[in-house]
């Protein structure tokens, strides 16, 4: 199979005629190939996007909502071949597909519904007889870059608020999740959206997407990846103004206090750190657990983590990573952590059973011993893998939580509202979960970080709308001879 871009409402092969392998997850096979985009072929999907402007812009926000309604729609009659792609493509099992399909639908319905209201404000005066108030007006065209490790919900999260506010749209899809792009194009286009309003280049970053980056035509740039490559484009994007939105990565802690229901902390913690293989933004890879219930948080958190199934049939608990690439850079870290101090209790691995070997899995990995400065209690590493620690109080839960450059989301387990507040309103986080886990956003949640997590943007919830849209204040002034 190969994939191409999708540019003017069909595919398009790369200008080049070159492509990249694109590896099955679970067996290590070749799946497809992808289009090896060069800075002409995303300048061309651009060119399509600024032609398709005017008439997309033009209509109502109503009628704009309602095209993007039948999209919904779309995908809810393919909501099984959709998380078909997704299971095959990143090695998710079945339930997980079809729970990000679930997730996309939802952000999709959100923002199509955002048509009948699009907020503005109406604003009074000093001066008699003068009349004011906001309206919301598009960027222009939006540079949309995502990651693989929630394809569709990624695509959801972006392309729905951008297209609700009036922009066209490039998207930079993932090599790892080529495919899924390309079908939501296609079904985007059966479900009336125009041609050249939505556009998918495929590729590689360096060669297909620094050119939305740098291109004075795009003029907001919505990215969710490292944070060395975010602080890339907001730097490059910067230069020539452009606004750009920026979800990064995340160390994110997860604290257990003395008086937690240890039970519903254990399940939360591994759902946290385990789920999706790890590979979440927002990840518990920090448990910071209090001295009291250590030991036995710690044990039951191990067997949990071993009992835990991988693979990609239904009822497994997590699937590979996405890439080679990817499956061993954490295993060097976590080899590392041994030579630093670290004592792996589980896991740190790849599984080596005749099922699994050719695959780019991970054991779910805990490892205890390592203080805040060791590498793998400093970096993310987008996998099944979390550290433990322990501390006394809460104060000093609070200081090794806010002991990282990042700031996405954070967790705490208590049965106690004034140390749950106190710790929420101190934690330096976009997010704060109470008795849950270290994720969960839904459609009308703002979500984003503080420090290497991001820009200070967020997204979805109203607040997406800021970043797609321009605010224009309009005043009027009544004739008195006129009345």
């Amino acid at each position: 199979m190969r994939i191409s871009n999708w540019i003017n409402g069909k595919e398009c092969p790369p200008q080049d005629d070159c492509w990249l392998d694109k590896f099955n997850p679970h067996s290590g096979e070749i799946l497809s190939q992808v289009a090896d985009s060069t800075a002409e072929d995303t300048r061309r999907a651009v060119s399509v996007a600024e032609a398709a402007f005017a008439a997309w812009s033009d209509l109502t926000p109503v009628r704009r909502g309602q095209i993007l309604m039948d999209i919904v729609a779309a995908m809810k009659g393919r909501a099984e071949e959709l998380a078909d792609c997704i299971a095959i493509e990143t090695g998710k099992p079945p339930q997980d597909a079809k729970g990000e399909v679930g997730a996309a639908i939802l952000q999709a319905e959100y923002f199509a519904g955002e048509g009948m209201r699009l907020y503005a404000r109406s604003l009074t005066s000093g001066t008699p007889g003068k009349y004011s108030h906001t309206v919301r007006q598009p960027r222009g065209i939006a540079g949309l870059i995502v990651p693989a490790n929630t394809p569709i919900a990624n695509i959801a999260w972006k392309t729905f608020p951008a297209l609700i506010c009036g922009n066209t749209v490039v998207l930079k899809a993932s090599e790892d999740a080529p495919r899924i792009a390309l079908l939501f194009a296609q079904l985007a286009k059966q479900a009336g959206l125009p041609d050249g309003v939505f556009n998918v280049i495929q590729g590689l970053g360096q060669s297909a997407g620094a050119t939305l980056v740098t291109d004075e035509r795009v003029s907001v740039i919505s990215f969710t990846g490292s944070t060395v490559v975010g602080r890339w484009i907001a730097e490059v994007a910067g230069r020539r103004l452009a606004r750009v939105s920026l979800e990064l990565g995340g160390k994110n802690p997860f604290v257990v206090c003395d008086d937690a229901d240890i039970e519903q902390a254990v399940h939360w913690a591994a759902l946290s750190a385990f789920s999706n293989a790890g590979q979440r933004c927002a990840a518990g890879s920090r448990i910071i657990v209090f001295k009291e219930v250590y030991e036995d948080f710690r044990d039951k958190l191990v067997a949990k983590a071993q009992n835990l199934k991988l693979g990609v049939a239904a009822g497994c608990d997590l699937g590979p990573v996405v890439s080679k690439r990817q499956q061993q850079s954490i295993l060097a870290v976590i080899e590392n952590s041994n030579r630093e101090g670290g004592t792996t209790l589980c896991g740190g691995a790849a599984p080596s059973t005749a099922e699994l070997s050719n695959g780019y899995y991970i054991q779910p990995t805990l490892v205890e011993g390592l203080n805040a400065h060791a590498e793998l209690s400093r970096k993310e590493v987008f996998g099944p893998v979390a550290t433990l620690h322990v501390v006394e109080t809460l104060p000093e839960a609070l200081a090794l939580a806010n002991a990282t450059e990042y700031g996405l989301t954070a967790a705490i387990h208590t049965r106690n509202v004034d140390r749950a507040m106190w710790f929420a309103q101190r934690v330096r986080a976009g997010v704060a979960n109470i008795n849950l886990g270290t994720y969960g956003s839904e459609p009308h949640m703002p979500f984003g970080g503080f420090g290497a997590s991001g820009n200070g943007t967020r997204e979805p919830g109203v607040e997406a709308l800021d970043v797609y849209s321009e605010l224009k204040n309009i005043s009027f002034l009544i004739r008195p001879n006129q009345i």
